[in-house]
C-alpha cells in the first residue's frame, strides 16, 4: 500500500502555464513529472504540441514526453497504464510525484481507471480515421447518428476523437460505447491532490495567439509538411496540424491557417474548461507557483 505516497496533478486549459508552474512545484518537493499530455507523447511531434524545451526538460525529469511514435495507437488505456507503473517506481524514491497535462481524459483514466472496451482491430480504425480525413465531420456525425443512436443523444457530437470511438466501437461489436461504460471507479492507493490553473478569459486568448506566433517563427510549417505522408494517422488529427494540412494543399492561405489554428485552439482551450469544471474535486489557482506549493502543503499537512 502507497497510503503515505501523494500525486499533484497540476491541469488546466492550453497555453495557461502548467509546464513552468510544474517544474517549480516538482523543484520545490524534490520530485519528478509525469506528463498528462496526449500529443506530447509522439516523438515526431514537438513544436505545434509544445512539448517543454530541452532546458525545462533538463531541470526536472519527465515522463511520456516523446515515448511514442504516431504510428502506434496510443489511448487513455495506454496512458493509465504507462502512468501508474510510472507512479509506482517514484514512489519508491520519492513521497510526492507530480503529473502535469491538459488531456482531461487520460487524467480520468489515471485517477478512477478505463471501463474495459473490446479491442477494435488496427484496420478499421485506420479506415475509420482516413474516411474522415477524406469526408469530414459532417460524415462523421451522420454515420454515429445512423449506428449509434445512444452515444449520438449522449450530446458528444462535435469532438471528432469521440466520434470515431464510438464509430470504430459500435462497427466492431454491434454494440454502443455506452454499453460497456459501467462509470465503476477504481480505488487507488496513493492520494491525489488536484489543482486546475486558470485565467481571465482575456489573457488566456493572449497567451495562445502569442504561442502560435511563436510556433509558426519556430518553424511550425516545415515540422508539418515533413509529416505529410503521416497525416492520415490519429495523432495528427489535432489542432495546429489539420489546419496546415489544408494551407499544404492550397485551401486556404498561410495567414488563413494561422488564423484558424488561433481559432481552434481557443475553442480547445473553451472544452478543457467545461471538462475540469465537472469535476468539484480540482482547485482552481492562477498559475503561479507559490500560491500552488502553499495549497499543496496545506493538503499534505
Amino acid at each position: 500500500m502507497q497510503q503515505n505516497k501523494t500525486i499533484i496533478i497540476i491541469a488546466g486549459p492550453t497555453a495557461v502555464g502548467k509546464t513552468s508552474v510544474a517544474i517549480e512545484v516538482a523543484k520545490h518537493f524534490g520530485t519528478e513529472i509525469i506528463s498528462a499530455d496526449s500529443r506530447q507523447c509522439f516523438k515526431e511531434l514537438q513544436i505545434g504540441v509544445a512539448r517543454p524545451s530541452i532546458k525545462e526538460l533538463a531541470a526536472v525529469p519527465h515522463y511520456f514526453i516523446a515515448t511514442h511514435s504516431i504510428q502506434q495507437k496510443v489511448t487513455a488505456a495506454t496512458f493509465e497504464e504507462y502512468a501508474l507503473e510510472k507512479a509506482a517506481a517514484l514512489f519508491l524514491k520519492h513521497d510526492v510525484a507530480v503529473m502535469v497535462g491538459g488531456t482531461g481524459l487520460y487524467i480520468k483514466a489515471f485517477c478512477e481507471g478505463m471501463d474495459e472496451i473490446p479491442e477494435v482491430p488496427l484496420e478499421l480504425h485506420n479506415e475509420i480515421v482516413q474516411v474522415y480525413n477524406q469526408q469530414g465531420l459532417e460524415w462523421l456525425q451522420e454515420e454515429v447518428k445512423r449506428l449509434d443512436t445512444e452515444f449520438w443523444q449522449s450530446g458528444e457530437t462535435q469532438n471528432p476523437q469521440r466520434l470515431m470511438r464510438a464509430l470504430e466501437v459500435v462497427k466492431a461489436t454491434g454494440k454502443s460505447i455506452l454499453h460497456f461504460r459501467k462509470g465503476a471507479k477504481k480505488h487507488r492507493d496513493f492520494n491525489i491532490i488536484k489543482v486546475a490553473l486558470e485565467l481571465p478569459k482575456e489573457t488566456l486568448h493572449h497567451n495562445i495567439n502569442h504561442r502560435v506566433d511563436k510556433m509558426i517563427q519556430e518553424g511550425l510549417v516545415e515540422e508539418v509538411q515533413s509529416l505529410l505522408a503521416y497525416r492520415h494517422l490519429n495523432a495528427l488529427q489535432t489542432v495546429g496540424y489539420k489546419e496546415l494540412f489544408a494551407c499544404c494543399d492550397n485551401d486556404i492561405s498561410l495567414p488563413e491557417a494561422i488564423e484558424a489554428i488561433k481559432r481552434n485552439t481557443r475553442r480547445y482551450a473553451k472544452r478543457q474548461l467545461t471538462w475540469f469544471r465537472k469535476d468539484n474535486e480540482w482547485e482552481w489557482i492562477l498559475p503561479d507557483a507559490v500560491q500552488v506549493i502553499r495549497f499543496v502543503k496545506t493538503r499534505l499537512a
